[in-house]
């Protein structure tokens, strides 16, 4: 990992996900509680859960899609140490976002999506056409691209600072995920300020 970040304002994935929020519109007060392990405060909350099902879900299929993604890095022989234990770690967050999510759709009365096969991940991400490190991480970095704008984009709907919080904490650890694969990629720093979530 050898330069600085820079700004990546295009890919397939981003676009997806940013589309995502703008589709599904925000979670309810009582599903951000639940996502966030906050029972208590959930109980106390009213508010229409039914789409939070809905949108939960689609947020976990993404999060099915990037650790599939890091898996066909991860398997692919492509990714050398100490960039390969990186992979791993970051595949382990989303894993950890992904047991969040299906908790809280269950808590919700709902059924989680399930996962596909890695081979239909491979075939959605155009895993065929990966054919060295950089490439697998530029896929990795855009699909963590998408995942900070989606995460940011439902923060200013929470009156709840708690809650926007938890958004907060999601696109942190995207963010951190960007940042160090395109720290690995040798990109520089984005041209100026707020970058992400625009």
């Amino acid at each position: 990992m050898t330069s600085l970040i820079h700004t990546l304002t295009s890919g397939a994935a981003a676009p997806s996900r940013r589309a995502f929020m703008g589709r599904t519109g925000t979670l309810s007060a009582v599903a951000v509680a639940l996502l966030a392990g906050q029972d208590a405060m959930a109980q106390g909350m009213g508010g229409d859960t039914s789409k939070d099902v809905g949108i939960l879900n689609v947020a976990l299929g993404l999060e099915h899609e990037a650790i599939n993604a890091y898996q066909l890095g991860a398997g692919s022989g492509l990714l050398q140490k100490p960039v390969l234990d990186v992979a791993v770690r970051f595949q382990a967050d989303h894993k950890a976002h992904r047991d969040a999510l299906i908790a809280t759709i269950q808590k919700l009365g709902g059924t989680p999506v399930m996962e596909k096969k890695l081979d239909d991940y491979a075939k959605a991400l155009k895993a065929d056409t990966l054919r060295n490190q950089g490439d697998v991480l530029d896929l990795a970095a855009r699909l963590e691209l998408g995942a900070i704008n989606a995460y940011l984009g439902v923060i200013p709907a929470f009156g709840n600072k708690d809650l926007a919080k938890v958004a907060g904490r999601l696109a942190a650890d995207e963010t951190m995920h960007y940042t160090l694969l395109q720290n690995a990629l040798g990109r520089p720093l984005p041209a100026g300020a707020l970058s992400f979530g625009a």
